[in-house]
């Protein structure tokens, strides 16, 4: 069939995309930088400690293992199989001894015909330990094309496995971006909603000095403090959101709850939401993720392993032969020597031809072919789920970079709009409320501008993960059926592409408290 799996090139391929200097937490040569007592990671570190500890992928791998098993078993049906098998016995000699009287007498004699009495009976007696030792090779001759077609199914489902191993990879990524940049998110928001409550919080000092020095009502301390009573509970829910995403990240990359850290958070995230545009045609992303996916791959590994069930199932049509062959030792039946053995050869042969079985061996085929046509139509409609996918993932991706441009101008009128109601208010032209109203424009403004953010970066990692862009593997594997077959060197890794998050190199920020 001409496939050559290397596994050996599994986690080369998954480092691969990665820069070798990454620090990784838990590991006794690897580190990640730490403020006090809390972990912190960039985005590829991250992504690293995901690919080592997440449960996902250790399960893919574990399944890896489970069809190599199954490829093996299979495998031995082909091949010669050789058992030895030995007995030994030791008999009461009482067992050994009958007499025609009743009593007890040697055993395994013959009646002397020269006997008057015609009762004489002369001893062959046997011996009481006896051992049989036998050595003996089994092979298949003809199966009807079962061994060879099981062959094939393991060698597609370990096609399968791998393939499957790649998509959990690649759907962790995915994932481990997406919270991460969750992280980012929340904390930003974070540092929105406290600079809201400073602001309202000088609002409502200002104005009691006013209202204390006889120039305001009364009505405008209120109005302040009702302002700033209102935006309290977002500023709780930013910080709530914050730690769950944290918590949220930490079980995807492997993190263990450490009771030392009480109710700290678990890790810390470094750098900041950015826009770098990914201009991408919509036909050539498609393209490449027919070619990439490995989901695709997956489901027809599937479509060849049903296909080769087909012909295990059709082998109940035709007769079933094994030959043997080998030596047998046996010790002698009538003397109790150890060394008077004889050794000889066996061979034989066994064959069955189920002529008539009432149509189960026909039910069989019928139901492995069902099950590939079923296994054609889940290809078929994985086909257009993955274009499915490409295209909501990039009109995602226009959204977020129309919301984007449309917030580019937004922030910085809302706080030109803040700064001058406040300079009419200190003039007297203007009105508190006026103030108020600018300022949850500016809280606004600047909330839609990093969900922006956020929304561009998660569909960037979600179009990296449906086009299958975002790990490049070192072990280039022919397609199924259509591999070459002759092993080829793995192809040198490209360097990593640009990530949407560039990596803050001073390691400065503090967590948000």
């Amino acid at each position: 069939m001409g496939k050559f799996f290397s596994y050996v090139f599994f986690f080369a391929a998954i480092l691969a995309p990665l820069p070798t200097g990454l620090l990784i937490a838990g590991s006794d040569n690897l580190e990640v930088r730490s403020s006090g007592r809390i972990p912190r990671y960039t985005l590829e570190q991250a992504i690293l400690t995901a690919l080592q500890r997440n449960p996902d992928i250790q399960r893919a791998r574990q399944e890896i293992e489970r069809t190599k098993g199954l490829y093996l078993e299979l495998r031995a049906d082909a091949l010669p199989r050789v058992d030895a098998t030995s007995s030994f016995s030791d008999t009461d000699p009482h067992l050994n001894n009958f007499t025609g009287d009743g009593g007890s007498g040697p055993s395994g004699g013959i009646i002397d015909p020269n006997d008057p009495g015609g009762g004489s009976f002369q001893s062959l007696e046997s011996a009481e330990r006896t051992y049989n030792l036998r050595l003996q090779a089994t092979q298949i001759i003809f199966a009807g094309g079962r061994v060879v077609s099981q062959i094939r199914s393991a060698d597609f489902q370990r096609d399968a496995a791998y393939f499957a191993f790649r998509n959990t990879i690649d759907l962790v990524i995915a994932t481990v971006r997406t919270q991460f940049y969750q992280i980012l998110l929340n904390r930003a928001l974070i540092g929105v909603q406290e600079e809201s409550v400073n602001l309202l919080g000088s609002q409502l000092q200002d104005q009691q000095n006013r209202f204390e020095a006889g120039t305001v009502p009364r009505f405008n301390v209120l109005q302040a403090q009702v302002a700033l009573s209102n935006v309290q509970p977002d500023l709780i829910t930013a910080r709530n959101n914050y730690r769950i995403a944290q918590l949220q990240l930490a079980r995807t990359i492997g993190l263990d709850f450490d009771p030392r850290r009480g109710d700290a958070p678990p890790l810390d995230a470094i750098g900041d939401l950015r826009y770098e545009p990914r201009r991408v045609p919509l036909p050539k992303a498609i393209e490449v993720a027919k070619e990439r996916r490995p989901f695709l791959k997956e489901q027809k590994a599937n479509v060849l392993s049903n296909s080769a069930q087909v012909g295990v199932a059709r082998s109940g049509f035709f007769p079933q032969i094994s030959a043997t062959g080998g030596t047998d030792f046996r010790s002698s039946p009538i003397s109790e020597d150890i060394n008077d053995t004889r050794s000889g050869y066996i061979f034989g042969a066994t064959g069955s031809w189920a002529i008539w079985d009432s149509g189960q061996t026909y039910g069989r085929l019928k139901q492995a072919k069902a099950v590939l046509q079923q296994s054609k139509i889940t290809y078929d409609d994985a086909v257009r789920q993955i274009e499915l996918e490409v295209q909501q993932a990039y009109s995602n991706l226009v959204q977020g970079a129309e919301l984007i441009r449309s917030q580019e101008q937004t922030v910085g009128q809302a706080q030109e709009a803040l700064r001058l109601a406040s300079a009419r208010l200190g003039a007297g032209a203007g009105t508190q409320l006026e103030v108020l109203n600018a300022r949850v424009e500016v809280t606004r403004a600047q909330s839609i501008s990093l969900q922006a953010l956020f929304t561009y970066n998660s569909a960037v990692a979600e179009f990296d993960r449906v086009t299958a862009t975002e790990v490049t593997y070192a072990n280039q594997l022919d397609e199924p059926k259509t591999r070459r077959k002759l092993r080829t060197d793995p192809a040198p890794t490209p360097p990593p592409k640009p990530t949407p998050l560039p990596l803050n190199r001073a390691g400065t920020r503090l967590p948000v408290r």
